[in-house]
């Protein structure tokens, strides 16, 4: 089991020096807005992933008038205890710390204290464009296949300079053919990769999606989930081939898995045009949960989970079954914010389990 013992916040954002204990699985996080609740969980998020769950750049997370922050948690994983630390240091440079050893690499240290989080922003997963989706494919396989993680790397730096080298055609009217056939077979290689794990991936997540939907909504409403890609009629080459012209005429890169996404379909229609707000919350949680039951199974532990305000907009039937299902069908660790106290403790007190309230002035 990972539990999250204490954190201690030191200048981040709107904490000047802050700790918190952590004594029960179940914790409720109360405050006015803007009091700090979401500050909190995305603390914890940082000490995962070395960057805010909100894409700000690092130095925006400095509290107003200071140079630098840090955080610190201690762990149990396993009966076991780790300490974490993360600094961001006066000249914007990062540092982490696990078990008192500097990581070289940030990358090394993903999926190693995993960690869940839902916020009201993530309906853009449903409502946003393709790279939304292909952000969460990428976060979950990322935190338990460490070669996924790396390819993925090297892909985005490849599609970069290729992309670079089709711009530099219509500034100077020359073209790098050379340069130009090394990143297509480099990209290739590496794409047709990422292609197969994704794949194989996402038949078993799109299930796992499809029935935690039903639990929550009380029923399936007809949904269908769909892994589109290019890859899937062509390999990368043919794909590179056929759209040459097309790509140096744009100045990108038109084709390859960059392109992915699932598409999801609610009666056969589109269904962000079709689906209620409850709808869209409930598919939102699906998708958010089935990440966290995926990395269960990978890691051998239940990931913390963050719900930032989840309740806002949902019904008493739903938020009940959402409670049911993190609190009391799993072994792990949950945080939850909530601007009303005794909507919260209400809600908590029904699902039989202990928990801590802690309330933000």
């Amino acid at each position: 089991m990972l539990q999250l013992q204490n954190i201690i916040l030191t200048q981040f954002r709107n904490y000047v020096q802050q700790s918190f204990h952590f004594k029960d699985r179940v914790i409720g996080i109360c405050g006015k807005n803007g009091s700090g609740k979401t500050n909190l969980l995305d603390a914890i998020y940082y000490l995962s992933f070395t960057k805010s769950y909100f894409s700000r750049v690092d130095s925006s997370n400095v509290h107003h008038g200071m140079l630098g922050f840090r955080l610190e948690g201690t762990y149990q994983l396993h009966q076991q205890e780790q300490n974490l630390v993360f600094i961001l240091r006066e000249n914007n440079r990062k540092e982490l710390i696990h078990n008192e050893e500097t990581y070289k690499r940030f990358s090394d240290h993903i999926g190693k204290l995993s960690c869940v989080m839902i916020a009201p922003d993530d309906i853009i997963i449903i409502s946003g464009s393709s790279e939304e989706r292909r952000k969460l494919i990428d976060t979950i396989i990322s935190q338990f296949n460490t070669h996924y993680l790396l390819l993925l790397i090297d892909y985005q730096k490849l599609l970069q300079q290729r992309n670079s080298v089709l711009k530099q055609l219509a500034e100077t009217g020359h073209l790098d053919e050379a340069l130009l056939q090394i990143l297509d077979q480099q990209l290739c290689k590496k794409g047709n990769q990422l292609f197969l794990i994704r794949k194989e991936f996402l038949v078993e997540y799109l299930q796992l999606v499809s029935e935690i939907y039903s639990n929550i909504a009380g029923n399936s409403d007809q949904i269908e989930l769909f892994y589109e890609s290019q890859l899937l009629h062509q390999d990368m080459e043919s794909l590179f081939q056929m759209n040459q012209q097309k790509d140096r005429t744009l100045q990108r890169t038109s084709a390859g898995i960059h392109k992915d996404d699932i598409i999801i379909k609610m009666n056969e229609q589109v269904f962000k045009n079709e689906a209620s707000q409850g709808q869209r919350k409930s598919l939102l949680f699906a998708l958010k949960l089935a990440e966290w039951q995926i990395l269960k199974q990978q890691k051998g532990y239940t990931p913390i989970l963050l719900l930032d305000d989840v309740f806002e907009k949902l019904d008493e039937k739903r938020m009940y079954q959402l409670l049911k299902w993190v609190c009391t069908e799993s072994d792990g660790q949950v945080f939850i914010t909530d601007t009303h106290v005794h909507r919260l403790r209400d809600q908590l007190t029904q699902t039989k389990i202990p928990f801590q309230l802690i309330e933000i002035a």
